[in-house]
């Protein structure tokens, strides 16, 4: 603000000043005498002036060659420098000027100008670490790149450009798809800045895409103590990754991973399911279905249902329905414990109660599992063939019942993945319905009636299925084969 006013100040005073000086030239008459010792000069207006512009020229003149004077003399007494000096400023302000012009090109696309810009500024100034950098921005961007990783080679040499140096390879090896060396450079970056916020992503990413999750943890961790990601986001994170660890281990080391990451987020379903089967393994139904319970209360999924069934694998379909009560009491209401009731009761062979528990769903929420449902449902209760078969055909056309879709890509996946097999996105896979006309939408077949429960069995020493899965044409066939009750 100071500074201002004080611009304003001298404004108005120079031009008060020239507003005086040509006042008192329209005053003096046609001409204006000067007198220097003994001579007299009589000048016209114009004449003035261009005395005056001279004088103002020697006296600039004599300010320079006093400058140049000033420094022989330092040189004289013994400042080596003092005359480099002189001419150097002159150099610099060429250089800096010559910057600036490069760095403008640059940003205005410009990136053949903001080459040959910074080539002159080099030439002046000799300093790399700030010409370098702008010519490997602008060769990048003009698609040389490899003038641009010689660039950027050329920048390791200083320690002070050292990381944006790596930083640039860093990002030409990801356009060129060379991951391992990208994992490389990341990680050399990461030891020199572990602060920095882009370069955690980058090295995260890279770490979970080449399924080293130890390292992706160590860098998760790294990423909440410089405050750059929020702790409830942190402990979901790295319980994917302590998920993703387990999938990939085939040692007793896998069961903990997997109850490891159970306990960081215990709403993850995958986690929760592959932590029951760790605690079956070791001989404790009671953890698996707490861990199930818990999940299932937040987010039903056929996947918790199928793990559950695996607590008790040779049970009755009586025992059966009595045991997943646990489950259909919690969120009674939400489709999936509606339809699992009713497959449950399918299994059991009480139609009535299947079409009691599967409600209106498939008139407020019609999917090709619901309506697979009915078909089923129908068909036990002994209804005509052709009654079957429109609950199937309606099942043929209905909305697709929810996958694990990327909310990045869209992709759909049949299993759930760390990594997006789309995109190559970390932890963005949801348990959603696929928009209609995406690739699992509209698929030729219908989707199966899961049966996630399996088929429990009349004589408990019989093995039992878990069937994950039909096409509409087998279920077709199964109905139209069985008796009807």
């Amino acid at each position: 603000m100071l500074w201002s006013l004080i611009k304003i100040i001298v404004f108005v005073a120079i031009v008060a000043g020239l507003t005086i000086g040509a006042g008192i030239l329209m005053e003096t008459g046609p001409s204006v005498q000067l007198t220097v010792g003994l001579y007299e000069f009589n000048l016209g207006p114009l004449q003035a002036v261009i005395a005056a512009l001279v004088l103002l020229a020697a006296i600039w003149l004599a300010l320079k060659v006093a400058g140049f004077l000033v420094a022989v003399l330092r040189f004289l007494n013994g400042d080596d420098t003092a005359v480099s000096r002189y001419f150097d400023r002159n150099r610099e302000r060429k250089g800096f000027s010559a910057l600036a012009d490069s760095m403008l090109a640059l940003a205005s696309g410009e990136h053949k100008v903001a080459m040959a810009k910074a080539a002159k500024a080099e030439k002046y100034l000799k300093r790399p670490e700030l010409t370098d950098l702008v010519t490997a921005q602008a060769a990048e961007m003009s698609g040389d790149t490899r003038r641009a990783e010689e660039t950027y080679k050329r920048l390791l040499g200083d320690e002070r450009t050292r990381f944006v140096g790596i930083r640039g390879l860093l990002k030409q090896k990801l356009d060129q798809g060379d991951t391992a060396t990208a994992l490389k450079l990341a990680e050399k970056a990461f030891a020199l800045k572990p602060r920095n916020a882009e370069l955690q992503d980058t090295l995260l990413q890279l770490q979970a895409t080449g399924h080293d999750w130890a390292g992706a943890r160590t860098t998760l961790i790294a990423k909440v103590r410089n405050g750059s990601m929020p702790r409830d986001v942190h402990k979901r994170r790295d319980a994917v990754l302590a998920l993703s660890q387990a999938r990939d281990d085939d040692t007793e080391a896998a069961n903990s991973a997997a109850i490891e990451a159970n306990r960081l987020a215990p709403h993850l379903v995958p986690a929760a399911a592959m932590a029951a089967r760790a605690y079956i393994a070791e001989q404790k139904p009671r953890y698996a279905t707490n861990a199930i319970k818990a999940a299932w209360q937040k987010a039903p999924h056929p996947e918790l249902a199928a793990a559950f069934a695996e607590i008790e694998p040779n049970e009755t379909a009586e025992a059966r329905l009595k045991r997943f009560q646990i489950l259909t009491k919690l969120n009674a209401g939400d489709p999936e414990t509606r339809m699992l009731s009713a497959e449950l009761y399918l299994s059991a062979e009480d139609f009535p109660a299947a079409r009691k528990a599967l409600g209106d769903l498939y008139e407020t929420d019609p999917t090709v599992r619901s309506l697979t449902i009915m078909a089923a449902i129908e068909r036990g209760e002994g209804s005509e063939d052709h009654i079957v078969r429109a609950w199937l055909a309606r099942a043929l056309t209905a909305p697709r019942d929810p996958k694990w879709l990327c909310e990045n890509c869209g992709q759909v996946h049949g299993d759930w993945v760390p990594i997006c097999e789309g995109c190559g996105s970390f932890d963005t896979l949801s348990w959603k319905r696929p928009a209609e006309g995406s690739s699992s939408a509209s698929a030729a077949s219908a989707q199966m009636l899961p049966l996630i429960v399996g088929v429990a069995k009349k004589k408990p020493e019989e093995t039992d299925a878990v069937v994950t899965g039909e096409d509409t044409g087998t279920i077709d066939a199964k109905l139209a084969d069985a008796p009807a009750k």
